[in-house]
């Protein structure tokens, strides 16, 4: 039989784990992706890295077509707006070079100096398109 300090000792271990569980259940949610599909062009953004704790923010862009080359720069056709209207422009590309049908890669910006309460990326030109918009609330 287990002794009175003992079981207070697992108790206490108990209760621990179960408080520590419901503080990760109050993590924020992953954001999901956000698809544009335009012009035999489809675009999907997912947010990867993001939040106070993200030294770099970064989004995983995939693009898909058969009609036309995807050539866009997208660190030249991509920025970022906070929910204040805060502009940053990305900081780099890690992916496919332009050309193709098919690209994928991350796009990755600052931190924004502020946890903002709404983000939104805007992509120019991607398949002829005036512009793409991918929102996202993250409070």
């Amino acid at each position: 039989m287990l002794k009175p300090l003992s079981r207070i000792f697992i108790a206490a271990a108990v209760l621990s784990a179960a408080f520590l569980g419901t503080l990760y259940s109050f993590a924020a949610p992953a954001l999901t992706a956000r698809t544009s599909d335009e012009a035999g062009v489809r675009v999907v953004v997912t947010p990867k890295s993001y939040g106070p704790d993200a030294t770099v923010w970064e989004f995983s862009v995939v693009m898909d077509t058969h009609v036309k080359p995807l050539s866009e720069n997208l660190t030249q056709a991509a920025i970022l707006i906070d929910g204040a209207g805060r502009r940053y422009q990305p900081t780099g590309w890690q992916g496919d070079a332009p050309g193709g049908h098919h690209r994928k890669g991350v796009l990755q910006f600052a931190r924004p100096p502020e946890m903002p309460k709404s983000i939104e990326l805007q992509i120019t030109g991607v398949g002829g398109v005036a512009m793409r918009n991918f929102r996202w609330e993250v409070e």
